[in-house]
């Protein structure tokens, strides 16, 4: 039970980090250049 709280919490973790990731290229993309944007999309 531990081990699976701890993963999730692990997950919860990522899943925020990728959607704050997610959020934040296109506004440094855009703010920036296309040089950011080119490279991720």
């Amino acid at each position: 039970m531990g081990t699976f709280g701890g993963y999730t919490r692990w997950a919860v973790v990522f899943l925020i980090i990728f959607v704050l990731f997610f959020l934040l290229v296109p506004a440094y993309g855009a703010i920036g250049g296309s040089c950011a944007a080119g490279g991720v999309y």
